[in-house]
């Protein structure tokens, strides 16, 4: 079975997204700018259909769909590079993009 690379490419920042007035109130004792749990560049490769140790629970649920249909061999036609996806977890205040590619034995 082939194994899948996911590479952490972009952090939004809250700020970045909606300023000093985002869209709903909440508490800012508990949210961060950016998300604590990536950092920039991070890898982690997938070699089954189980979450990689280390990755977010809730971003790989988000990110599932993309992983698996890479993971088997599929790729979208508006992507020119064959086995690669870009993917993100849907945090809507400081979401995570991942570039996802099909790495072949």
């Amino acid at each position: 079975m082939a194994k899948v690379k996911i590479t952490v490419i972009k952090k939004a920042n809250l700020k970045d997204l909606y300023g000093e007035t985002p869209p709903a109130e909440f508490n800012r004792d508990m949210i961060t700018l950016e998300c604590t749990k990536f950092k920039l560049g991070e890898q982690f490769i997938m070699d089954s259909l189980n979450c990689p140790p280390e990755f977010c629970n809730w971003a790989f649920s988000d990110i599932q769909r993309d992983l698996v249909h890479i993971l088997f061999g599929g790729s979208y036609p508006w992507i020119k590079e064959q086995g690669v996806a870009i993917s993100c977890c849907t945090d809507g205040l400081r979401p995570v993009i991942f570039r996802i590619e099909r790495l072949e034995d």
